[in-house]
Order: C-alpha cells, then structure tokens, then sequence
C-alpha cells in the first residue's frame, strides 16, 4: 500500500525527522528550566546546588538531542567511520587539550559536593580577592568585590587556594577596635567610654551567654593590650551580625570613640618632631639664612 509519506522527498524527511528532534530538545529543556526555576523559589533548596545542576542537565539534554540529530545524517556516518583509523591519536590530541577544562569541572563538583562557600557567601581568596559569591558553573567561580567588579576565577584554582569564608556555618564577625591614648589618661574612664559607645551602636551584637548576663559580664570586652613607646594600646572586641555590619560598627565607633575622648580630655598621641640647635642658634634666623643663601643672584 503506497502512503503519503512516499510522496515527500527523501531529504524532506530527513529534514523533519531532525528538526523535530531538536525542537523536541529545546522543549525539554525549557521544561527542566521551568522545574528547577520553581524548585529554587523553595526556601530549604540549597541554590548553588540547584544552579550546578540546572547547568549539567541542560549540557546533558543538548548533547543528546544534536547527537541523536546527527545520527540520522548518512554523511556524518560515513565521515566516522573513515576516522576510526586516527581516532586513537585524536583521543590524545583532544584529552590534552581538555586537561584543563576537565580540571575545572571536576573542581567544581567538588565545591559543589564539600560546599567551602556557596553562593551569598563572603570570601577572601589567597588573601587577594575579596567578595561575596554570585555564581558557580562548570567552569569558573565569579566573585563580586566591593567595588562592584566580577572576578572570575577558574575552579581548577579556587580549590587549592586558602579560603577565608565569613559565612560559614556562622556569619557573625568579631571586629577589633584598636586605640591609643596617652600616659597620662585615666585608663579605666577611656575604657568605660569604649564600652559605652560600642554597645550603644545598633549593629553591635551582644554575644553573652545567660551565665554571662546574669554574672554582669559586659557587652563589650576592652582589654589594655600593650605599652608602646608613645601611648597605652586599647582594643575593644566587638560583635556584628555580618561582615557589612561589622564594617559599619567599626567605623562608626571609631568617630564616636574620638569625639567622647577629645570631650573628656583624652589625650590619644601622635607622632611629633623636635628639632634642637647645639649652638643656640634659633629656627627663624636659620631659614632666613637659607632663603637669602637660595635667592637667585
């Protein structure tokens, strides 16, 4: 029984048969995007996972749907099988080429797996780069710094620098606020104004356990830490609920911690030079000599 199928050229079908297959493809894909898209909006989803993923399954959709696609070109048939000769060397040739490629993939699953920092989080890279984690995919990590700048780091990299992540399991941050005052000021007042002024600051977090509390330990730890040549070294340990708080609680303080000192007759020290004549001779009379010695004749 002829059909009306044996009517429509032969390269008409073939045609069809692979637009079909990728169409077929696209969907899919877009029907994946439209589930993990949904599955992200959950709450308990860990979204540096969720994006690995979606990454990997839409690679994975692409590449079988073209493979199947080219599967049913005669040509492409042909052209393998006159390359089986060199496809050993070709093997070679293309694992070299990859090597790296293949190393930051596999980097990347395993951050994904060990999970050193997610996607949020604040980091410092080898103490160069600093930010906060916008993205992980097969090939690179990209980190935002502070001024507003994407660094792109490969993850074959990323996972044998040390890490510094201020998010891990807890993103609280302890910043020190360090002071000096002079010899001859009352250490206890500069203390307790220390105190005051940080635990009055609203990004200060008070860090005291019950037994604490009740016990009337402060809220703020200021310790005398050393006696330099020129002033006492005060530091105060202060608490905030992230890297960005802390920032802002430390400069903060550090203007309200001068302004109390300069009210109360703090005295915090800073270098100064004296110059001294062996033969008696006043400052005034040596510029004068030396403005008249370079004054052009």
């Amino acid at each position: 029984m002829i059909s009306v199928f044996d009517y429509v050229p032969k390269d008409f079908k073939l045609l069809a048969i692979i637009c079909s297959i990728l169409f077929i493809t696209i969907i899919v894909n877009w029907a994946v995007k439209r589930a993990f898209f949904r599955a992200s909006n959950l709450k308990k989803v860990d979204q540096t996972t969720l994006g690995f993923a979606q990454r990997l399954v839409s690679i994975t959709i692409y590449t079988v749907g073209i493979s199947a696609a080219l599967t049913h070109i005669p040509e492409l048939k042909i052209i393998g099988h006159s390359g089986l000769a060199g496809a050993g060397i070709m093997t070679i040739v293309a694992g070299l080429a990859s090597q790296q490629i293949l190393g930051n993939i596999v980097s990347g699953f395993m951050i994904i797996f060990f999970r050193p920092f997610r996607i949020g989080d604040k980091i410092t890279i080898s103490n160069i780069y600093t930010g906060i984690v916008e993205d992980i995919n097969l090939r690179e990590t990209v980190v935002r710094d502070f001024e507003n700048n994407r660094v792109i780091i490969p993850n074959s990299q990323v996972s044998t620098q040390v890490i510094i992540n201020a998010n891990h399991t807890d993103s609280r941050v302890c910043k020190f606020i360090d002071v000096g005052i002079g010899y001859s000021s009352d250490v206890d007042k500069a203390m307790a104004i220390m105190i005051e002024e940080i635990s009055q600051h609203p990004f200060n977090v008070d860090i005291r356990t019950a037994e604490q509390k009740e016990s009337g330990s402060p809220i703020v730890i200021v310790r005398l830490t050393s006696l330099g040549d020129s002033s006492v070294s005060l530091r105060a340990w202060a608490w905030a609920e992230n890297s960005g708080n802390g920032y802002v609680l430390q400069c903060d303080s550090l203007v309200n911690i001068k302004r109390r000192f300069e009210a109360a007759g703090i005295e915090i020290p800073f270098p100064q030079t004296t110059i001294s004549f062996s033969d008696g001779a006043s400052l005034n009379a040596i510029t004068k000599q030396a403005s008249e010695t370079s004054a052009p004749q």
